[in-house]
Order: structure tokens, then C-alpha cells, then sequence
């Protein structure tokens, strides 16, 4: 519970009394400012205790203030990018008493959604989004004839993703009512490689030109209002002759915003002063703010990629409270790629903003001339890599399981069609815990198998993810993936890279009563449950499949022709995973044995940690136990 923590509410000025954005217009600009520090502490020390996404959110403090105190939501409709920077949001919309179970199990979401508030106009995961939907939503409004304000709040790094400008493209072609908040951080995840920014930040703190800009405006404002509108619009056209050599207005106004800034994002006065002025304007407008990731902390400057996402964390170091020894998936597919680039000059490291979230730090540290980071762009990613294989090179796009939906197209188009050998490894296959729904990589299997020409793979343990990767990077007949899951490995020792047959699985307990066909995470728990199985008398056989496709169809026919009773296990969605694939080769082929197909249920699973998931979901040791007796007591239904 929230009294529980160190930090004591009661014992604030301001905070204590603010549950709603209505709260927030009983107090002065000047309250503002020390309701700013109040929120940032009550941030630290709740995220410090249980973890989540704190960067952007300690970033965005002055700014989610301003926006609440000026406009009026829920009426007014704010469409946040992302979600990470919405905690603040959520603090002054009713959420503040539950900010302790954010991200945790029958929690609040860690991102917006709309089934969870009211004030949360539009659901945010994946990056780029909140243009788009900001357009959709002020579209229908007007459709509608309603009055409602739409801000979109979108952070330079999404600013990487094509999807943004095509939304900006259509705004400014429509001309609708719309207020886009441009919060530059100079950050996504790791250093922002929007090429853009440099411009941006060097042209507009050009001192000689705002101090031009605010004399003219501040001049034309004393006159009267029809006099002051008149000057003031002579002056925008004088000023749009300046932006086009000073500022980014060039790039905004050719796409039909009137520009206004750069903003410090950080004076929450200025900021309500500037919203108050500009919120009856007509026309989409463009609100350039400067933030800092991660602002308060002291070590922030040196730990923003580590900010962006944190265990539960010393709030006074930043240190991780605990540790584990056993490395994680992610950072033994770091170094593996690293030891097999310095072997083969022909290996090009590809990522898509997240270089520690997929281990590629350990190239672009050792490698850096073949390490790609290419901003939050996944489909130019892959195409990227598909022009690279052309001419000889071996790609590796290591790209999370969910974020690769993004690029289905050009997996399809300009990879497979074209037998191009690109290596695809999905880090965060299966469920990811607390970042719920947007982010679990629950179709990876099911959206790679249907493409032709796919080899898709999951290791059972950080050894064979170290083959996998380097039998991938051998494969040179197409395109070829690689999923593991999020989290620690299993301890075990790796060996000298071994080239693994394309297709070939492996035994890894012999039985007698039913055979588990278990691919990826799920052959752990697998041998676990048979364990636990023989305890009652039930010798289950433990299959490795390694590959989802192709298929091991010898191993299969002996597994058919042996066990009456079958079951797969996968952590992907059933609906065209693993088990489809089993089972199609059964119906293929004449076999009718009984074939139980388990894993991820057709529904999108909520947030919690991975154990907790996986026991609702009877993907644990103990749950895979359960269903095995349960299928063994049920009678085959036939036609």
C-alpha cells in the first residue's frame, strides 16, 4: 500500500490534495512549480521500489502540469506517443493512490489504456502512434460538431518513425484543429539518431532570432485585438521567411503547422502562459519543448538507458537492489554476435533504437563500424538489411518479437520473396511480464511460419541460442529466425559453437505414456513437469523440436507411431504456432493420434510477472503437469 513507502504524501503542500485535473486550477502558477517537485519525489520513491519505465516520466513533470491546468480533460482529448511518459498522467487522473501497483499483476497498466480511465483517449505501446490517432480523433469531431481540444504528445524519438511524418503529411493537408507537443529530450532509449535533432537544437536557440521573434510579438499585442491580429499575422509572414534559414519551422510549416518555440520544458509557468495563448488557434500547431530525460536524480546523466526502464532501484545511487549472476538471454546473444563478427567481416549488427534492450551495446562497443542503429524504424531496418544481403553481407536485425510485427510487409516483399539471407533474432519471445499486452511476443511464431521460404527456430537454453546464432549466420538459402524469451538464462555452460542441422530436433527424455512436443522456454519446464509426472506414474517423453519450421518430420512419424496421446507446448498464441504446425503435418500425412495443442490462449494476456502469467496460464512446471493428466483421462472424440 502507498503508506507503506518512505515517501509520505500527507505531508505534502500540495500533491496531497490532487486527485483530479480540476484540483489543479485552484492553484497559482507559482504552487505549480513546488507541486512539480512534489510529483518527481513521489515518482522516485514509488518506481525505485517496484520498478517501471521512469525516464520519461521524471521528464515530462512540468509539462503533463501545464497541459491538465490548461486544458480540460477528459473533454479535451490528450493522445500520449509510447505511454512511458504517461505516469504523471496518470498521478493527476485518479491514479495516484494505485501508482504502487503500476506494471504489477491486477495492477494499473505502465501504459496508457483506454479500459483503464476515461482521461486516457487513445492506448499507447508501440511508438509512433499518437498522430495518427490524434487526426482520427479530431476528425470525428468535427464530423460530429462537437468542441473539443486534441493534444498529441509525441517525443523525439518517435520522431524516427516514418508513421509520423505520414500523419503530419495528412494533418497538415486537412488543416484540422490540432495541437502536437513535440517533447525533445534528445533521447528515445538510448541516444537518439534522429538526424534532424542536431539541426534543431543548433538553429533554434539562435538568440538573435527569438529575441526578435518575442519583441515583435510582444509589441503587436498591445494594440487592440482587430489591429493586433492584422500585425500579428503580417509579422507570421515575416517571420516565415526567417524560420526557413533559423528554425525548424521551415520543416513543420512546409507541412502545415505554424510553429512555436523552442520551449524550456522545464518552466511550467511558461509553458501554461504558452498553451493559455495558443489553445484558441485555428489550425494544426506545433509546440517545440525542450526536456531532460530522467531530470532530479543526480546520476541520471549517466544512466538514461537504464532510467528508461528500472528494477526495483536504490533511489539515492541508481543501483539495481538485486542482481542476478546467471546472465540473461539478451546479453548472451550480445556476445555471442560479437565473437562471431570477429571472426566474419560479413556480419552487420542491425537495431531499431533499442541497442541494451537487444544486446547489440556489446557490437557497437567492440564493432562499432558494423553496427546499425537506425531509430524507431523497423521496416526500413529490415529493408535496410535486405539491401546489405544483396551484395553479400550477413544481416542480424535484432529486433523484439512485438516491435517486428511493425515490418510484416517488408519481411514478406523485399526479404523472402527475394530468398535473401537475413538473420532475424527476436529478443522478448513469449510473455514479457509488465509490460502487458503491447509487448509480449505472443504471434512471432505464428506471423514468421506462414511466410515461404522462413526458418524459424527457439533454443531451449543460452548453449543452443549460441548454435542457433551461429548456424543462422551460416544459412544462406533465405531468411532465418531466432526467438528466445526476456530474462536470465538457465546457468548452463556453453561450449564452442556448433552448427545445428536445419530442421533436426532431439530427445531429450525418453517415455512411454504421452509425448511432449516442447519448443523454446517450454522444454525447461517441460523436463520439469515430466519429473514431477514420474512421481505419478506417468512416463511422459520430452521432445526438443528446436525448429517450428521446418518441421523434424522424422522425428515426428516416430513420435506418431509410438504415442497414441501428444501434446505441444509453446509460449506463442495456438492459433497458428507450433501446435498448428504439428498438427497440420499429422493431418498431412494420415496420422490420427491425439494431439492436445497448448500455450498462449486467443486473447491478449494482461501484465504481471512471467511466473504469474505462466502458472494462470498452466505454462509452468506444476500447470503442464495438470493438463497432461487432464488429457490423458479425457477420451478421444472422433467423427
Amino acid at each position: 500500500m502507498i503508506d507503506e513507502f518512505k515517501f509520505d504524501i500527507n505531508n505534502t503542500k500540495f500533491l496531497k490534495d490532487i486527485e483530479y485535473p480540476s484540483d489543479l486550477k485552484k492553484l497559482s502558477l507559482p504552487d505549480l512549480r513546488e507541486l512539480s517537485d512534489e510529483l518527481r519525489d513521489f515518482l522516485m520513491d514509488t518506481i525505485s521500489r517496484i520498478g517501471g519505465h521512469l525516464g520519461s516520466s521524471l521528464g515530462v513533470v512540468e509539462l503533463t502540469l501545464a497541459l491538465h491546468y490548461v486544458f480540460n480533460a477528459p473533454q479535451d482529448k490528450m493522445i500520449w506517443d509510447v505511454g512511458h511518459q504517461g505516469y504523471i498522467h496518470k498521478i493527476l487522473t485518479g491514479r495516484k493512490k494505485l501508482l504502487h501497483t503500476i506494471r504489477q499483476k491486477g495492477g494499473i497498466s505502465g501504459f496508457l489504456k483506454r479500459t483503464e480511465s476515461e482521461y486516457d483517449a487513445f492506448g499507447a505501446g508501440h511508438a509512433t502512434t499518437s498522430l495518427s490517432a490524434s487526426l482520427g480523433i479530431a476528425t470525428a469531431r468535427d464530423f460530429q460538431k462537437k468542441k473539443f481540444k486534441v493534444i498529441s504528445i509525441i517525443g523525439d524519438g518517435s520522431m524516427t518513425g516514418g508513421m509520423a511524418y505520414e500523419a503530419m503529411n495528412n494533418i497538415g493537408l486537412l488543416k484540422k484543429d490540432m495541437i502536437v507537443v513535440l517533447n525533445d529530450n534528445k533521447m528515445s532509449i538510448a541516444p537518439n539518431v534522429w538526424s534532424l535533432q542536431n539541426y534543431f537544437v543548433d538553429l533554434m536557440l539562435n538568440e538573435s532570432y527569438n529575441r526578435l521573434r518575442n519583441k515583435i510579438w510582444n509589441l503587436t499585442g498591445k494594440v487592440d485585438k482587430k489591429n493586433s491580429d492584422r500585425l500579428r499575422a503580417m509579422a507570421a509572414k515575416i517571420e516565415g521567411g526567417l524560420k526557413g534559414v533559423l528554425t525548424p519551422g521551415m520543416l513543420f510549416e512546409a507541412l502545415g503547422f505554424r510553429y512555436f518555440g523552442p520551449i524550456n520544458g522545464h518552466n511550467v509557468v511558461n509553458l501554461v502562459k504558452t498553451f493559455e495563448e495558443i489553445k484558441n488557434f485555428s489550425g494544426p500547431l506545433l509546440v517545440h519543448v525542450f526536456t531532460e530525460k530522467g531530470k532530479g536524480p543526480s546520476y541520471a546523466p549517466k544512466h538514461y538507458q537504464k532510467l528508461h526502464a528500472l528494477n526495483p532501484f536504490d533511489k539515492t545511487t541508481g543501483i539495481e537492489l538485486k542482481k542476478s549472476t546467471i546472465p540473461a538471454y539478451t546479453s548472451v546473444f550480445g556476445e555471442a554476435l560479437v565473437e562471431l563478427a570477429k571472426k566474419d567481416d560479413k556480419i552487420i549488427a542491425i537495431t531499431a533504437a533499442m541497442p541494451d534492450g537487444t544486446g547489440l551495446n556489446k557490437m557497437k562497443e567492440a564493432i562499432p563500424e558494423r553496427y546499425f542503429d537506425v531509430g524507431i524504424a523497423e521496416q526500413h531496418a529490415v529493408t535496410f538489411a535486405a539491401g546489405l544481403s544483396t551484395e553479400g553481407f550477413t544481416p542480424v536485425v535484432a529486433i523484439y518479437s512485438t516491435f517486428l510485427q511493425r515490418a510484416f510487409d517488408q519481411i514478406i516483399h523485399d526479404v523472402a520473396t527475394q530468398k535473401l539471407s537475413v538473420v532475424f533474432v527476436l529478443d522478448r519471445g513469449g510473455l514479457v511480464g509488465a509490460d502487458g499486452p503491447t509487448h509480449h511476443g505472443s504471434f512471432d511464431l505464428s506471423y514468421l511460419r506462414m511466410i515461404p521460404g522462413m526458418v524459424i527456430m527457439a533454443p531451449k537454453d543460452e548453449g543452443e541460442l549460441r548454435n542457433m546464432l551461429y548456424t543462422a549466420t551460416l544459412y544462406k538459402r533465405g531468411p532465418i529466425a531466432l526467438r528466445y524469451p526476456r530474462g536470465n538464462a538457465l546457468g548452463v555452460e556453453s561450449g564452442a559453437f556448433k552448427q545445428l542441422e536445419i530442421g533436426k530436433g532431439e530427445v531429450v527424455k525418453e517415455g512411454n505414456d504421452i509425448a511432449i512436443l516442447a519448443v523454446g522456454s517450454m522444454v525447461h519446464n517441460s523436463m520439469k513437469a515430466a519429473e514431477a509426472l514420474e512421481e505419478r506414474g506417468i512416463s511422459a517423453e520430452v521432445v526438443n523440436m528446436r525448429f517450428v519450421k521446418p518441421l523434424d518430420s522424422e522425428l515426428l512419424r516416430r513420435v506418431f507411431e509410438k504415442f497414441e496421446k501428444v501434446i505441444t507446448i509453446e509460449e506463442n498464441s495456438i492459433l497458428g504456432g507450433f501446435g498448428s504446425a504439428v498438427s497440420e503435418f499429422a493431418e498431412q500425412y494420415g496420422y490420427k493420434n491425439d494431439i492436445l495443442i497448448h500455450g498462449l490462449p486467443d486473447k491478449f494476456i494482461e501484465h504481471g510477472k512471467p511466473e504469474e502469467l505462466h502458472s494462470d496460464l498452466k505454462l509452468d512446471a506444476k500447470g503442464i503437469v495438470e493438463t497432461v493428466v487432464e488429457f490423458l483421462m479425457r477420451k478421444k472424440v472422433t467423427s
